[in-house]
Formats: structure tokens, C-alpha cells, sequence
């Protein structure tokens, strides 16, 4: 039988980690404290041998119309307890500009 939400959690806890909801919410609040910008959106989540990554959306410049605004894909790495131990940015582009195949 798997484990409900509510046990996993548990077992999170029960084992020191963080649950990936206190993870990405470290990264926001982190990153959010060092750049001065609060990330909008997170496109990427994911465990590595050092901790974890995350990838977050900011606005960086804001314009209107609002999809004219500067958009900046940072990413933002972790250690196991949810320290930011770096964070870079990856790509700038304009909001309403689509990835490019």
C-alpha cells in the first residue's frame, strides 16, 4: 500500500528533511532576499547528489503592457536542508516571447 501525503510528510520530518514544499518555498524566500526579486513561477525541481535544484521565473524588468516585461530563469541550487548554497542567472527574455525549438 503506498503512503498518503499526510504519512510521507511525517516521514519527512521523522527523518530531519524538509518536505519538497518547505524546499521550494526556502528557494523562493532565499532567492527572493538575495535578488530582490520575488520568483513568480517554478519550472524545475529536482534532487542531485549535493541537494537539490530548483529553477524559478522573476520579473526583472517590469513594463506595459505586461507581457513586454523582462522575464529572467534563474537557477538555484540547495543543500540537503534547504540552504541556498548558489544561484545563477540562466536566460532573459521578453514574457511574451515563447522557448525556441
Amino acid at each position: 500500500m503506498t503512503d498518503t501525503p499526510e504519512k510521507k510528510r511525517d516521514k519527512n520530518a521523522a527523518d530531519g528533511e524538509p518536505t519538497p514544499l518547505e524546499l521550494l518555498r526556502a528557494a523562493r524566500e532565499q532567492l527572493g532576499e538575495l535578488t530582490g526579486r520575488t520568483p513568480e513561477t517554478v519550472s524545475r525541481f529536482e534532487r542531485t547528489d549535493s541537494g537539490w535544484t530548483v529553477e524559478a521565473e522573476v520579473v526583472e524588468v517590469a513594463r506595459v503592457p505586461e507581457t513586454m516585461s523582462l522575464m529572467a530563469l534563474y537557477e538555484v541550487t540547495l543543500d540537503p536542508g534547504g540552504r541556498l548554497t548558489g544561484y545563477r542567472r540562466v536566460r532573459r527574455y521578453e514574457r511574451s516571447r515563447s522557448d525556441r525549438d
